[in-house]
């Protein structure tokens, strides 16, 4: 899986974050699958202490398919290969192509004096 995610990083650009709207990309062995999904909602699980979400998703497959993955933040946000059922599983957000993030700050453009 570190192969086929150390491939995906150079044709792919990933955010840093998942928030709710943010599409993903799933990879995962048995059975191979390397698909995308919209984020529709992350809560805390409040049945454990330490902090995992619950992560909605809607699998954008034919027919579209629901699901809820109980993740860590370095899970649902790339850092980190996991597994479910003994089998290891990827999933990150994307940068929609052709769009850039925004920058943090704007600056604002210089005022020019007009005589």
């Amino acid at each position: 899986m570190k192969k086929t995610v150390d491939e995906l990083r150079k044709i792919i650009e990933f955010k840093k974050t998942t928030e709710v709207g943010d599409i993903v990309l799933i990879a995962a062995k048995n059975p191979d699958m390397l698909v995308y999904a919209v984020v529709r909602a992350i809560d805390r699980d409040e049945s454990r202490r330490d902090e995992w979400w619950h992560v909605r998703m809607t699998m954008l497959s034919m027919p579209p398919q629901p699901l809820v993955w109980t993740l860590r933040e370095p899970q649902m946000t790339g850092q980190e290969i996991f597994t479910m059922g003994g089998n290891e599983r990827f999933m990150q957000a994307i940068e929609p192509p052709g769009e850039t993030p925004e920058p943090a700050v704007k600056t604002p453009k210089p005022i020019r004096r007009i005589k």
